[in-house]
């Protein structure tokens, strides 16, 4: 997370020059008390494509703040909280960021120990993901609202790079609020990829949106935000920048090289897995939040077609397990026809050294991109874990994912979870593939790097999955050395032993992660808002061919 100046977009508008009255309308509305009905989780997408029925079971469980702003997590236990959990809070609250005078987000970092401040002083929408959940878990949800109205906002703007036109659905990769104290006035500037490394838009930054909405949703049972036409329009125009026909032969979405999390160039353009994952999840999310009317409709309706034709792509063609290692292994090439067994092309001799003593006998992962040709048979953290907690995976892949992660601690958690891909790109191949970036050198970075950040991923994966144990295990390492280390961005070595060599301090979602890991673990009926129950019939109706080796 670094990079140049950031600017107003293309209209050179601020927010203090728009209307913030229709969509701040949504603030002063009452919540709604709703009767706890079956949910979306519990029904099945086949169901919702006839019924278009989306509003039951949004938990009604607004919660008020405890007293003297201690977290009500930890008021909820009899034990002793850990000395920690204080003082990650009140760093999180430190690094909240108003917008005249409400909240709106917090600010990607707070270290005080240098005087480069890049662009950690803005608010990302991904950055802010964790502190939300950890927010609404509290039961603080204002400042959950009042971003999701903002960034909503910077939606409508116009984005430009250079002569070109973004599309409209386009959710800012960041902002940042301006304070003119002379004049007692506030601006917001936004970045939609024309300032970012490469100049690439974040094409993850909607689907945590619509992530979001529903967790807030899910948290609060208020269904007049996510029911306003604002809301409800910029569902559709993210969805409709992913839904467009083209000539794509896979619904899977094509990327380019750092448009999400890892936002530096390290080969995951294509068909990447944390992208893959993250627009599954919003596509169920928003499917439980559109309203039949309309053109609503006619978006559920090719929701529901997306998500059966992924979920059987994605479970088919992105899973490796030792039987599947070896099926590709002995992979015919240069097939042409219908019944070819290597439908993409792949040759067996890519297969890299590394991942035959690296797959165990039980366990498995969805590899890192699939296309024409190419597979990446890296492991990626985030993808596998949003893969679980969204039911991407199936439930025995979900527990063959847990399996991996339990064979292969030393490698994917090491003594500073978690690995963000595993395995480290080095010389030669880190010399073509990243562009001899001098930031993601091996293990370190991006690179096979240690993000704490992912510890909460982590946990609300194991949770869904019933081995909570492997997440305190997690848990155990991040408290023997984060606080001390004042709260690094990311941890270098193969074994995440050492700091990042450029990692900030005090890094907001390094803070917010641990505090949801933690809340999760004191309360796992949080789960609820981050995690999508399997779809019984969201299988394919059809049996496959002979064209990919059978699972």
């Amino acid at each position: 997370m670094e990079g140049g100046g950031l600017r107003a977009v293309g209209s050179h508008c601020s927010l203090s020059e728009m209307d913030d009255l229709d969509l701040t309308r949504a603030l002063d509305k009452p919540r709604l008390k709703i009767e706890r009905k079956r949910s979306f989780d519990e029904r099945s997408m086949s169901e919702l494509s006839t019924g278009y029925s989306r509003h039951d079971g949004i938990h009604d469980s607004p919660r008020g703040r405890s007293v003297l702003d201690t977290p009500l997590s930890s008021a909820r236990n009899s034990f002793e909280p850990h000395p920690m959990m204080a003082e990650a809070w009140e760093a999180l609250r430190r690094s909240m960021v108003f917008f005249r005078g409400q909240p709106v987000g917090t600010l990607a970092a707070v270290d005080n120990t240098t005087d480069e401040v890049l662009n950690y002083d803005q608010v990302f929408v991904r950055d802010f993901v964790p502190s939300a959940l950890a927010f609404l878990m509290n039961g603080e949800p204002d400042i959950v609202k009042h971003f999701l109205l903002k960034t909503l906002q910077l939606q409508g703007w116009e984005k430009r790079v250079d002569r070109f036109k973004l599309g409209e659905g386009v959710m800012p990769a960041s902002f940042k609020v301006l304070h003119d104290p002379i004049r007692e006035t506030d601006n917001i500037v936004a970045d939609f990829g024309e300032s970012a490394i490469g100049r690439v838009a974040p094409v993850d930054s909607g689907f945590w949106w619509i992530i979001l909405l529903r967790a807030y949703t899910k948290s609060t049972g208020d269904l007049t935000l996510s029911e306003t036409p604002e809301c409800q329009k910029g569902m559709k125009l993210i969805l409709s920048l992913c839904l467009a026909e083209g000539f794509d032969t896979f619904p899977t979405l094509l990327c380019a090289d750092g448009c999400s999390m890892i936002d530096r160039r390290m080969g995951v353009y294509g068909y990447p897995i944390e992208i893959q994952a993250l627009f599954f999840m919003a596509l169920r999310s928003a499917l439980s939040m559109l309203k039949p009317d309309g053109d609503g409709r006619e978006c559920i309706e090719r929701i529901v077609k997306r998500l059966h034709a992924l979920s059987f792509h994605m479970r088919n063609y992105f899973w490796l397990d030792h039987q599947n290692l070896n099926d590709i292994y002995r992979f015919k090439t240069e097939e042409y026809s219908h019944t070819a067994v290597n439908k993409f092309n792949v040759m067996p001799d890519s297969i890299p050294e590394w991942v035959f003593d690296f797959m165990p006998l039980r366990g498995g992962y969805f590899v890192g991109n699939v296309g024409p040709a190419h597979m990446d048979f890296r492991w990626f953290a985030l993808g596998n874990c949003v893969s679980i907690l969204s039911s991407l995976a199936t439930p025995d892949q979900s527990m063959a994912i847990m399996d991996l992660l339990e064979h292969r601690w030393a490698e994917l958690v090491g003594e500073m979870p978690l690995k963000i891909c595993y395995p480290c790109l080095e010389g030669h191949e880190w010399r073509i593939v990243t562009g001899c970036d001098p930031k993601n050198t091996r293990w370190s970075y991006h690179n096979g790097g240690s993000w704490p950040v992912l510890l909460w991923q982590l946990t609300a994966a194991c949770i869904k999955t019933g081995r909570p144990q492997i997440a305190r295990r997690a848990v155990d390492l991040i408290e023997s050395r984060l606080h001390r280390d004042c709260w690094p961005e990311y941890y270098d070595g193969k074994l995440g032993r050492y700091v990042g060599k450029q990692a900030r301090k005090y890094q907001t979602w390094s803070i917010a992660g641990y505090l949801v890991a933690k809340m999760l673990l004191e309360d796992p009926s949080h789960i609820g808002m981050i995690s999508l129950e399997e779809d019984k019939l969201m299988k394919p109706v059809i049996k496959r061919s002979a064209s990919w080796p059978q699972l």
